[in-house]
């Protein structure tokens, strides 16, 4: 199970955090500061998977540097960290194509749509989409719906067979 995903600037300042295991303010914010800690005395050539016992023996972290943000997930034994590179790879080609070529801006004044694509991602700490052309066409479908609510979207189906 995924237990958190958090993005953070180059100097410590988190710009995205999103808890799947409930945890006190003041315990997310020393997650964090021990987080950027240990990113920061990290040398370049090491790879980006860490023992992490911040939320028990089994927990791991992966981490991956874009420009200036580390993009973190905090998950358990019961995921591979080769599956979660990909999905932070899947989670970053998103933004990407969102914001047209992604900056921490955009996740700081943006942070209702870089939430709505996590969820869309990730839900309840279970990886539940790896197509970024699907997470697209499903937050443009949220996207039209706030801006006209009484609007109807046509869903296409998804599960062939579904009457």
């Amino acid at each position: 199970m995924i237990r958190a995903v958090i993005v953070i600037n180059d100097q410590g300042k988190p710009r995205l955090i999103k808890f799947y295991d409930y945890q006190p303010v003041e315990k997310q914010q020393e997650i964090i500061r021990n987080i950027y800690a240990v990113l920061c005395s990290r040398a370049e050539n090491v790879s980006n998977f860490v023992q992490d016992s911040t939320f028990g023996p089994d927990t791991r972290l992966v981490y991956k540097t874009f420009a200036t943000l580390y993009f973190i997930v905090i998950f358990d034994e019961s995921e591979n960290e080769l599956a979660i590179l990909d999905l932070m790879q899947v989670f970053v080609e998103t933004l990407d194509k969102c914001f047209s070529n992604v900056c921490e801006l955009d996740i700081v004044f943006n942070f209702n749509k870089v939430h709505t694509i996590l969820d869309e991602i990730i839900l309840g700490g279970q990886v539940v989409e790896m197509s970024s052309s699907e997470v697209i066409k499903a937050v443009d479908d949220i996207s039209r719906l706030e801006k006209n609510p009484n609007s109807i979207v046509r869903v296409q189906k998804s599960i062939s067979g579904w009457q």
